[in-house]
């Protein structure tokens, strides 16, 4: 009998920090989603005046210096480095996400519209619920086939939607084979993306969200080192308005959004969080088609909604699988 009020006591506290902390993971994808949503449309905007390679130094060179007022303090005060092996993960995600991914996705836009750029990499969340199910063991669902399947269907139309229209020529500086390569970069782009989030979730269990981003910044920021000249002749040449854009992208798309993202990433299933990310595309065409006037084709739309579509079927969870406790997945 006297232990019963204590056993009470943590059960009824659960509920309200449980809220907390969806309450809060919620806030943080919602700044993601929106940042996010941005950089497909500033790295469209500014990209004539930078090539790939230096536009993404320079936008972790900045998100770097932005973070490092917030993390060296941190690692001052509880010296929570990485050693030995933990060191692997986050030079993996640091080199496919921070790097590779970054660059793929510039050189894409160079030849894609923001809007139909956002939409093919939003593949992603497909790829990021498979593997979460395979390696993670978040589970493994058949309405997760489905709607990868379905959200495929949807992939291809977007590509089929990326080339000049039946009988047109293209445009300027432009060609079938331009518009297929950036397709291929887009998609080449998810995949180093899906991989990236599963090996950074474990990295999460150790590493607050500011570090565990500011190491894969600098990680990425290392390997495009190549660039620092190519960026310091751009800089010189770039219109204010451009240089202003690359500090835009460092500061939030990337220090800021990546942070919130790694923080909701450390709070909630990587399957589930992942397929949210579905709403950056409508709001990267929103934004593109305010200020920069791009509309996606009818085929990219059609494709946009239907890989919707798909990542909705994703999230049905089978009969067996309703009555089964939510606490049951950590």
């Amino acid at each position: 009998m006297p232990f019963t009020a204590p056993a009470r006591k943590p059960n009824s506290e659960s509920p309200p920090a449980a809220s907390r902390a969806r309450a809060l993971g919620v806030a943080a994808m919602a700044v993601t989603v929106v940042f996010w949503a941005s950089a497909f449309v500033g790295i469209r905007a500014i990209g004539p005046h930078f090539s790939p390679g230096s536009l993404t130094l320079g936008r972790l060179a900045v998100a770097a210096v932005v973070l490092s007022f917030v993390v060296l303090p941190q690692l001052l005060k509880n010296r929570n480095l990485p050693r030995g092996r933990e060191w692997w993960p986050i030079l993996a995600y640091g080199v496919m996400w921070f790097g590779g991914y970054n660059v793929a996705l510039n050189a894409a836009e160079h030849v894609l519209d923001a809007g139909t750029s956002a939409l093919l990499i939003n593949v992603s969340p497909i790829l990021v619920a498979i593997m979460a199910g395979l390696f993670l063991k978040e589970g493994f669902p058949r309405w997760l086939l489905i709607g990868s399947t379905v959200a495929f269907v949807g992939v291809a139309l977007i590509a089929l939607g990326s080339g000049p229209a039946a009988g047109t020529a293209p445009g300027p500086g432009k060609s079938a084979t331009a518009d297929l390569a950036g397709v291929a970069l887009c998609l080449l782009a998810a995949v180093l993306a899906a991989v990236s989030v599963i090996i950074q979730k474990p990295v999460l269990r150790k590493f607050p969200a500011a570090q565990a981003t500011w190491f894969g910044i600098m990680v990425g920021s290392v390997c495009c080192l190549p660039f620092a000249g190519q960026l310091a002749s751009e800089l010189q040449a770039a219109p204010p308005e451009a240089t202003a854009g690359l500090v835009y992208l460092g500061v939030f798309p990337t220090a800021i959004a990546f942070t919130t993202w790694a923080y909701a990433l450390s709070l909630v299933d990587a399957g589930k969080l992942a397929a949210t990310t579905y709403l950056v595309p409508g709001v990267t065409v929103l934004i593109s088609w305010l200020l920069l006037g791009e509309v996606p084709t009818a085929w990219g739309l059609a494709g946009g909604v239907i890989c919707l579509l798909g990542v909705g079927l994703t999230r049905r969870r089978s009969r067996q699988g309703i009555g089964a406790p939510a606490a049951v997945r950590r």
